[in-house]
């Protein structure tokens, strides 16, 4: 039994944004941020029951409207009168390891060379056809896989191309996709493709944590009578959705208004012209739910919160955020309303104001009062409120770490005055550096060829990439390589009796093509943040070249783990992780002082990198040491350097100064590693421009 929409506590946004995206699905879907067990899950099926139910012509695989039925539908044409069933919305949802063909669908190329056949088998996006289709940890999902997905919903068509064969049909659904952030980020280009996006964190109000569990275990207790109990605000929501629907063409968008949303998106800095268009056409939903025949600055308001925030980042590590103060004063000094509304937009709850003449329950999404005699709304995955960022604070307090000016300078001042007692005694400090703006660094590469993820680091034989070979296929034929098939069916025609000029072609001619391209790697980090490395006020030059080094990472798409090793042992500060910016913010409050042992930074990240081999057997390892070379305590050097015999390294020597002892050389020596001295940073990524 599906929880109820309405009984969900909180999460007045994300009730909204949904809402919103249900009414008009040109708003372009929503993405959903947020911390393990908030509900993401739950509201999103919730929803779709509540959708209103669909025509559909028995029989036809791809959801044909019987009223407007697709010219180009696989299985038409459809014939004028053919027979119609209603059914509800369809709820799809992707899984993280699907692959292409279970997503747009599949053609047997097989029957269709040799038999001449078109067999297509429809995927998923033709599942989800005046549906909802539900994306969870899409932020974990192949990026061709993404691209894919968020063209049909653009384009509201499914292409699947398969050589000389082409099948289309329609896909037009309403798109969820959700996230913990803390497993990595989208790319920004693929943030910009989703309308909408809300950020959501548990409640930490115990009152309202009480209520979720409470409803929770109601719910697990009796899932028919917990349901039961809130059927008319289930049925008010539904009717209140379709109704909104009905208003939608007929709602007006006065030119002050879309003025207004230009303004605000040209103010807020945000790229390309799509942020205006979501958020027009989501201020138009947000009036058509309010009952409203017109555009108000409140719907620009509401609309604005929930489309901009993530198309204002400008580097990997931001969050997404939104100077709310910024937005109010550019409202105000853009807004010309005399509409009555726009003085008391939150009377009736932060979704709006209920459309007029409709009950109470019609509004939905905003009402979480319980019915009597109910236990009273929940989050089933144990959530509760929904929360944002301040956007200009995590800006201010990023500024204030990486500047660079009078705070890191007493802070090195600092740090250089302890340092010496540190490294006589042994005892930590813990100083913070800063880190300054990261800069473009040398493509690193694992050498060999790889089958691991898809990135865009190393060479590896991957699906998609140039073609660098044929072979016959172990499995069903997935890429076909023409000009192999027919170089291996040629020698064959007479013998197969051809008389015309057609090519007579067999199962075991097919040759599927060999590909090459690039995958992610583990990139593992062990930094040197002993005393040693912070008594040349050199630790906020090492921690900006490994922020820059996690930059790269990001946008080569690797896992990345961090160890560091300071005092007596080394610690694994970062697990490895898709989560750069989990990195980053370690590697931001990364103390430093101490002693330096260096075996065990080597030891931890052997255990790091065989436990990970476990884990993710494809997935090839890079190790970057960041250290001078010295070790003060910890063990032999030598013999924790054999326990990483076979892996590819790279040695960032930070010594400094006009006498060199050449210990970071000698340590590249051990691990076979290639030796970048971090002084001569500048230099290198000038030669390796040069060289392409």
């Amino acid at each position: 039994m599906t929880y109820p929409f309405s009984a969900v506590v909180g999460l007045d946004d994300l009730k909204l944004a949904l809402v919103l995206n249900a009414v008009s699905p040109r708003v372009g879907g929503v993405l959903v941020r947020g911390e393990k067990g908030t509900a993401k899950s739950t509201i999103v099926r919730a929803l779709a029951a509540q959708l209103p139910a669909v025509d559909v012509l028995a029989g036809c695989r791809f959801a044909c409207d019987p009223l407007l039925p697709d010219p180009q539908c696989p299985d038409g044409p459809h014939e004028p009168g053919e027979q119609a069933v209603t059914r509800a919305a369809a709820l799809v949802e992707l899984p993280v390891g699907a692959s292409e063909d279970r997503l747009v669908g599949s053609l047997d190329l097989e029957r269709a060379l040799t038999e001449g056949v078109k067999a297509f088998e429809p995927g998923l996006l033709a599942a989800a056809h005046r549906g909802v289709l539900y994306v969870d940890e899409v932020n974990l999902l192949h990026d061709h896989l993404v691209d894919l997905l968020l063209d049909a919903a653009a384009l509201g068509t499914c292409y699947v191309e398969r050589e000389a064969v082409s099948v289309r049909h329609a896909a037009r659904f309403l798109l969820v996709g959700t996230m913990n952030p803390e497993e990595g980020e989208l790319r920004p280009q693929l943030l910009d493709r989703f309308g909408l996006t809300v950020e959501v964190r548990a409640s930490r109000d115990p009152a309202e944590r009480a209520e979720v569990v409470r409803r929770r275990m109601a719910h697990d207790a009796d899932p028919d009578g917990f349901a039961a109990r809130w059927t008319a605000q289930e049925a008010a929501l539904a009717e209140g959705i379709a109704a909104a629907r009905e208003r939608l063409a007929s709602v007006e968008l006065p030119d002050a208004r879309l003025r207004q949303i230009a303004e605000v998106c040209a103010a807020f800095e945000v790229d390309g012209l799509r942020a205006d268009l979501v958020t027009a056409h989501a201020a138009v939903a947000h009036a058509a739910w309010r009952g409203s025949p017109v555009v108000t600055t409140e719907d620009v308001r509401v609309a604005a919160r929930l489309s901009l925030p993530h198309r204002r980042r400008r580097d990997p590590f931001d969050a997404p955020g939104l100077d709310e103060q910024l937005l109010e004063d550019l409202l105000a000094r853009t807004s010309d309303d005399e509409n009555p509304d726009d003085e008391n937009p939150d009377d009736d709850g932060p979704g709006g104001s209920r459309p007029s003449g409709e009950p109470d329950g019609a509004h939905g999404p905003d009402d979480s009062r319980a019915p009597e005699g109910s236990e009273g709304p929940e989050g089933s995955d144990g959530s509760g409120g929904s929360g944002r960022r301040d956007g200009s604070g995590d800006r201010r307090d990023a500024d204030a770490v990486g500047s660079g000016g009078e705070e890191a300078s007493s802070r090195d001042r600092t740090a250089r005055d302890r340092t010496s007692r540190e490294e006589a005694s042994g005892e930590s400090a813990g100083e913070v550096a800063a880190v300054a703006a990261p800069y473009r660094v040398p493509w690193l590469k694992v050498p060999g060829l790889g089958d691991g993820a898809s990135g865009r680091r190393s060479r590896a034989r991957t699906p998609h990439g140039r073609t660098t070979g044929a072979r016959a296929p172990e499995g069903p034929l997935r890429s076909l390589h023409l000009t192999a098939t027919i170089a291996a069916a040629a020698p064959y025609q007479r013998e197969r009796g051809r008389t015309g000029p057609g090519l007579l072609v067999r199962g075991e001619d097919l040759r599927e093509a060999v590909k090459e391209g690039r995958e992610g790697n583990l990139v593992l980090f062990v930094v040197d943040a002993s005393g040693s490395m912070a008594a040349r006020r050199r630790m906020t030059t090492v921690k900006t070249a490994v922020m820059s080094l996690l930059l790269d990472a990001y946008q080569r798409r690797d896992k990345v783990g961090l160890v560091t090793f300071r005092g007596a042992a080394a610690e694994v500060a970062l697990p490895p992780t898709s989560s750069v910016e989990a990195g980053a913010a370690r590697l931001r409050a990364l103390p430093t002082g101490g002693r330096t042992p260096l075996a065990a930074g080597l030891a931890r990240a052997a255990e790091v990198l065989r436990v990970e081999r476990l884990r993710d057997p494809d997935r090839r390892p890079l190790l970057v040491v960041v250290t001078d070379g010295r070790a003060t305590s910890g063990g032999d050097v030598g013999r924790a350097a054999a326990l990483l015999t076979g892996t590819a390294a790279v040695v960032v020597d930070c010594e400094s100064g006009p006498v060199r002892l050449g210990l970071a050389g000698r340590l590249a020596a051990r691990l076979r590693a290639h030796l970048i001295p971090l002084d001569g940073m500048d230099d290198l990524i000038r030669d390796y421009r040069k060289a392409g």
